[in-house]
């Protein structure tokens, strides 16, 4: 599942197994659920491209074009298989104001060079950059957008023509509401009805039916309704295709050239990355928690919408972007390979051709009525809630407003603007109060510590008495190194006149960091010192001529361990174990590791006792449910992780010259079957999925693996997470948001981590392992 699948080259080490059987013919099948899911996203699609090609006043004819090359082209080449591309509502805004002031046909060419930009910005991967931005700012540029498509949309519903702006629509309501047009009303009225009723239908009998999209309901009974009555209402009008008109130079001012360029990449791109998401989300909430549905490269699928704007604008279509109305309905029908994407193209593109005389007989103002819904329809209640419960609502507020009133990049960049105010607010906004309490000194610090909070905290911490004993509670989550140091030279200073200092943090839990007495004492000693030829304060015992150890100095090696552990380490531990004995352990993941005895977790992941849930086998492989064979052991190890431990995460850690991936490279047909080889089948998966061709070959850190041995060490991390998704448990977990899945390769050699690329959120992997690189730290005061 790449971002952006990159050309097999010929420097590739080619791994084939030689008792292999030959891979078959590939033959194109189509899965009955596909062609079903395509019918029913075709019957939405078709009314919704005519009515947003309406809404931008651009030619009918356009949104067709643009639905058809959506799904034969961004379902073909995108990166997310189950999304659907096509003219979306989130661009009527943007394109109605490019024909405005320069034309369709230039309007065309801006979308040309927007599908060249995107394709750009797909190569140097930066796709992931857009889920950067602000929710709240993303929720209040499509709230504006649907606020003045409804504005826009009104007045054709009430029998007239939308002004040029949502300030003018507004304005302009009064003298139309003089003036309804009776039969443009009704029939926008009975649109809006069905729409509103028809998913609403009591009964089984109803149940069936809504099966029929409530769009295409409309459309159609509103149709029969015009017809039969004899209104007389504005019809579709599709001109011959022989009239179409194709994009041609661009013509006006390049400033504004490129202002349109750039406002078609920022919408097109952010709401279908961000729809890509959703999709992903939606996929993994099936009862199979999406098997077999791979999750969507965002960088391919960035690249996707670029060819596909490429060639609408080419071929005289509007601008695409991934629609979330239609992938919805495209999961829902039960999908399970883009075919379904592309054969609802298929079926827009024979529409386009032969039916245009059932076409000709649809009433604009229900394509009107239709659209206006779906712009007051992007103003969720859902996402005001969320915005308010991260007290976001003014940055939704001045991004909504913005849009409506100057335009979505003027509204965005407001948006930008009072985001960034609002979290330096929020990092500068640190409130520090003392009290006394059964005789010792609390402080309380509220918020960030940074270097702007560090007069104060100065200031409120030296007017503690000397020789108090002083509690320092931190409420916060982030504390630079600024704030560090002064807390730490204060409480060395205040334990030098004989005080006591205790930092707790925000629920009353003591952060324990040894005194600077034992720091002294132990100065060479580290969390991660029992490891093989290390001294404290000794000097080994060195005795070449006995190269081989017994038993019994083997022993008295683990006896020397235990004793050192005793007298250097409990001490500064016992408080937080006896803690842990009493509490119980309350792990934050689960990490899945190999059972190599260099690959000491503790150690990579800076954690301590009470921090991590371990499993270690051979090969760090996830059986897949049902395959354990009589060993159960991994799968109750993640039952009991996430059903009663409720961990947060999963990490599957693989590593460098892992022999259990040499084993699996080198088994062959005939080998006996030993317990090692019996467990290694589990890893079979692994090996196939670095041989096939549907398969792009993991990367670490942009390069490929030195040999085969690292590419499946790579691609075995990737494929045990694909098996953790099939256990129950953690395929409801993370369709409820309450658990993630990570992916590390650790190279032993280089004594470097490398994470798996991905969005916690989604589940979405990219098989590329970036490298983590080391930062000062931040939260040292916090380190128990």
């Amino acid at each position: 599942m790449t971002l952006c699948t990159p050309a097999r080259t010929t420097n590739r080490p080619r791994v084939q197994r030689p008792h292999s059987p030959p891979e078959p013919p590939r033959r194109f099948r189509i899965a009955g659920a596909d062609l079903s899911a395509s019918v029913a996203v075709f019957l939405i699609a078709l009314p919704l491209s005519l009515g947003i090609a309406l809404a931008t006043g651009a030619p009918l004819q356009s949104g067709l074009v643009a639905a058809a090359v959506g799904g034969l082209v961004a379902g073909r080449f995108g990166g997310s298989p189950l999304q659907v591309s096509g003219p979306a509502a989130g661009l009527t805004v943007v394109t109605a104001e490019l024909i405005q002031l320069y034309g369709w046909r230039t309007t065309c060419a801006i979308t040309v060079l927007a599908g060249l930009v995107q394709l750009g910005l797909s190569a140097i991967r930066v796709a992931r950059s857009a889920l950067a931005v602000s929710p709240a700012i993303v929720h209040g540029m499509l709230a504006g957008i649907g606020v003045t498509i409804a504005l826009a949309q009104l007045h054709i519903v009430l029998g007239s023509t939308p002004q040029s702006s949502a300030v003018d629509n507004v304005l302009g309501l009064p003298a139309q509401l003089a003036h309804i047009h009776p039969a443009a009303l009704g029939i926008s009225a009975l649109t809006v009805a069905v729409l509103l009723c028809w998913p609403r239908l009591p009964g089984r009998a109803g149940k069936l039916v809504r099966k029929v999209p409530a769009a295409l309901v409309a459309v159609i009974g509103a149709t029969a309704v015009a017809a039969f009555a004899g209104l007389a209402v504005p019809r579709v009008d599709l001109p011959s295709w022989s009239s179409h008109a194709l994009p041609g130079l661009p013509e006006g001012p390049a400033l504004g050239i490129m202002a349109g360029v750039l406002t078609i990449t920022l919408v097109t791109s952010v709401q279908s990355l961000l729809s890509a998401v959703a999709v992903d989300k939606l996929v993994a909430a099936r009862p199979d928690g999406g098997r077999g549905v791979p999750r969507s490269a965002l960088d391919r699928e960035l690249a996707g919408q670029g060819a596909a704007n490429v060639v609408s604008g080419a071929l005289g279509g509007l601008p695409v972007a991934g629609v979330a109305v239609r992938s919805v309905a495209n999961v829902s029908a039960g999908a399970v390979s883009r075919a379904s994407t592309m054969l609802h193209g298929l079926w827009i593109v024979l529409a386009a051709l032969l039916l245009v005389p059932v076409l000709d007989l649809i009433p604009l103002p229900a394509l009107a009525a239709l659209v206006m819904v779906v712009g007051i329809q992007m103003v969720s209640i859902t996402h005001i809630r969320t915005v308010t419960r991260h007290r976001e609502v003014v940055v939704y507020a001045v991004t909504l407003s913005g849009v409506v009133l100057f335009g979505i990049l003027e509204g965005v960049a407001l948006g930008i603007g009072v985001a960034i105010a609002v979290a330096l607010h929020r990092l500068a906004r640190t409130r520090i109060t003392r009290e006394e309490r059964d005789g010792r000194q609390l402080l309380h610090v509220r918020g960030q510590l940074t270097f702007l909070a560090v007069p104060r905290l100065s200031r409120a911490l030296h007017q503690l008495p000397h020789g108090s004993d002083v509690v320092v509670e931190l409420d916060g989550s982030f504390m630079d190194h600024a704030a560090y140091e002064t807390l730490s030279d204060w409480t060395a200073g205040h334990l030098a006149h004989g005080g006591t200092v205790e930092t707790t943090g925000p629920s009353g839990t003591r952060i324990a960091e040894p005194t600077p007495s034992a720091a002294a004492a132990h100065t060479c000693c580290r969390p991660w010192t029992p490891w093989h030829n290390h001294q404290c304060g000794e000097q080994p015992d060195e005795r070449p001529d006995e190269a081989v150890e017994t038993p019994r100095t083997t022993g008295l090696k683990l006896a020397s361990g235990i004793g050192k552990f005793q007298r250097n380490t409990a001490p500064l531990v016992r408080d937080e174990l006896a803690r842990l004995a009493r509490e119980g352990q309350t792990p934050s993941q689960l990490f899945l590791t190999c059972a190599d005895s260099r690959l000491v977790t503790s150690m990579i992941t800076s954690s301590g006792p009470g921090d991590l849930f371990t499993v270690r086998n051979v090969g760090n492989l996830v059986p897949l449910p049902g395959e354990e064979s009589g060993d159960d052991s991994v799968a109750a190890a993640i039952e009991y992780a996430v059903e009663v431990l409720r961990v947060e995460s999963i990490t599957v850690c693989g590593h460098s010259g892992c022999g259990a991936m040499q084993a699996l490279l080198n088994a062959g047909p005939d080998d006996p079957p030993t317990p090692l080889r019996r467990w290694l089948r589990h890893g079979r998966p692994s090996l196939e999925r670095m041989v096939s061709r549907r398969h792009a070959w993991a990367r670490i850190s942009g390069r490929l693996p030195a040999d085969a041995v690292e590419q499946l060490c790579l691609t075995n991390v990737v494929q045990q997470l694909e098996h953790l998704r099939a256990y129950e448990p953690v395929a409801r977990r993370l369709a409820e948001g309450t658990l993630s899945l990570h992916g590390v390769y650790f190279h032993v050699g280089e004594a470097q981590a490398y994470l798996l690329s991905g969005t916690d959120e989604v589940h979405s992997y990219d098989d590329v392992f970036t490298q983590v690189m080391p930062t000062e730290p931040l939260e040292a005061a916090r380190a128990s």
